[in-house]
């Protein structure tokens, strides 16, 4: 296993979408392996492909405290929406920001699993939130879209200052 670069906002890399996972060979569950490794170090509790610069529609999440549930969704789709609920929410490509998303309360979401098995889940509160979170960067959107434009740009420059002072 390795660890994986995650890009930080505002690189375009985050705005690719995801391509479809063809077939779940060896490849495949390595850069699963890789993703959770990289999740898990950056004591995230989800990580999309795109975010590791991987153009492959494979999410993984572990809400989990003990860091012991470990899901990973290939090819999601979410296939119901319910209710509404706003949640802080933060973003390991956005270090260091968090402010408030509206999203679904609930949601269905098909898939397959790590082993390329078809997987149907139905979840509410914070693992309906991540779920909708990594989805969305496999589309390339991020959470501060869900923001002002004023927000946003204030993000962008002190991540741009940020990663000044680190260069």
């Amino acid at each position: 296993m390795a660890l994986l670069e995650i890009l930080h906002f505002p690189d375009p890399r985050l705005r690719h979408k995801a391509k479809p996972v063809q077939v779940v060979d060896a490849e495949v569950k390595r850069i699963i392996a890789d993703m959770f490794e990289t999740m898990y170090q950056a004591r995230g509790i989800g990580l999309a492909a795109t975010q590791v610069n991987i153009a492959l529609q494979i999410v993984v999440i572990d809400i989990s405290e003990e860091k012991n549930q470990p899901i990973c969704l290939i090819n999601p789709e979410i296939t119901h929406r319910s209710g509404l609920e706003v949640m802080e929410e933060g973003c390991l490509s956005v270090p260091s920001i968090y402010d408030e998303v509206e999203r679904a309360e609930f949601v269905t979401v098909s898939a397959l699993n790590c082993e390329g098995e078809p997987l149907e889940l139905s979840t509410g509160g914070l693992l309906a939130v991540c779920i909708q979170h990594e989805l969305d960067h496999l589309e390339g959107k991020l959470f501060v879209d869900y923001l002002s434009a004023l927000k946003r740009q204030r993000i962008r420059k002190k991540l741009e200052k940020q990663e000044r002072k680190t260069a």
